[in-house]
């Protein structure tokens, strides 16, 4: 099932929106307000900010209110580039944008603060659809570089759980079925138990065979052991006869469970570990109250030629809704600054990819 947001255009009460938003520097008041926000994010959230504070990012964290009642909200990432700068929102601002007067107010802050801070650009990358005359009438434009996937897949998780898996393709549910009579059993590690030097590997694994870039084991350490060891994210080891063959590990906030990284050995696959892995963390994040189990991507082409299409076959059988995005947008105050960035910024990162494969092909060597 495909699904679209679509909007219908309301008027925001904002008194000829007076105040500016508010600067928030407490974590409980700035995740609260956030969470009660339309498309709130696991990367809105404070502790996604610390964390990226770690590597060479800062954060700062801007809320709108109506009065009292939180409307809006944007987490923006700033990373120095000299005396410039570059900020990005990802997945973000969080507001309902089928109120065209707040959207339009909070475009508007977002430029001013790019021009404060002296920034090359600022790219938002907010998650559902705005009007076409929120954005168009504003100075961002639609991004060349996109860094979150635009498109997921969204599972309903109020329906009970037996409607749930009666929901899935039937060769989905066959798998999983598979996978118990084939003894695979799927274990979800305590905090102070989970063997981060496995799942790395596993990723790596992955990494290699697939052809895509990661990074370095100490990242992963923190972006996967912080959000652990808070509660925010649980990690789930497919085993066949007390062997690792394939994890995942699935975050939420604000009634959403995100499954954001899969990993493999690539052994046993003909007894269908992925499958059961993530029945296992379906019913994990229903029994935390999660509304939704977000898959963390779909294909931008839905054919062979897009290099996601395999992942989407498989995420496919679980039946979820299509959520599809128009994807990141950028304000550049210089054209001229953007457009040599956006030049030199691709070869950079291929250099970068290109390290970081061998980087892990060492790793995996040693």
């Amino acid at each position: 099932m495909t699904k679209t947001p679509s909007f219908v255009i309301r008027h925001s009460s904002f008194a000829s929106f007076a105040l500016p938003p508010l600067l928030i520097t407490d974590p409980v008041r700035w995740d609260s307000a956030l969470a009660a926000l339309p498309a709130a994010h696991l990367l809105q959230c404070w502790q996604w900010g610390e964390f990226k504070s770690h590597y060479g990012w800062s954060a700062k964290r801007l809320l709108w209110k109506d009065g009292e009642r939180p409307v809006a909200a944007a987490q923006i990432l700033k990373r120095r580039i000299g005396p410039l700068s570059i900020l990005y929102v990802p997945k973000g601002p969080c507001l309902d944008w089928a109120d065209t007067a707040l959207a339009t107010r909070v475009l508007f802050d977002l430029e001013a603060l790019v021009r404060r801070e002296r920034a090359i650009f600022i790219k938002i990358d907010a998650e559902f659809a705005a009007p076409p005359s929120t954005l168009h009438a504003s100075r961002f434009t639609p991004s060349a570089s996109q860094v979150q996937f635009k498109n997921t897949v969204h599972l309903d998780l109020t329906r009970a759980e037996e409607e749930i898996i009666a929901s899935f393709k039937q060769k989905t549910r066959y798998n999983i079925r598979l996978a118990e009579r084939k003894g695979v059993s799927v274990r979800a590690p305590a905090p102070l138990d989970v063997p981060y030097d496995l799942l790395y590997r596993l990723y790596a694994e992955t990494s290699v065979r697939d052809g895509f870039v990661i990074r370095h084991a100490d990242y992963y350490r923190d972006a996967w052991g912080s959000f652990i060891e808070s509660g925010r994210a649980q990690p789930f080891i497919a085993e066949v006869e007390g062997q690792p063959v394939a994890a995942i590990i699935v975050f939420h906030f604000a009634g959403r469970a995100l499954y954001m990284y899969g990993m493999s050995s690539g052994q046993h696959r003909e007894k269908m570990p992925n499958h059961l892995l993530q029945w296992a963390a379906i019913r994990w994040a229903k029994e935390r109250g999660c509304a939704v189990y977000d898959f963390w991507g779909a294909p931008d082409v839905f054919d062979e030629s897009d290099p996601m299409y395999g992942v989407w076959r498989f995420k496919e059988g679980f039946n979820g809704a299509l959520i599809r995005t128009p994807g990141a947008f950028d304000y550049a105050p210089s054209p001229a600054l953007y457009r040599l960035y956006t030049l030199i910024l691709p070869r950079l990162l291929d250099a970068m990819r290109q390290r970081g494969k061998a980087q892990t092909r060492r790793a995996l060597a040693d």
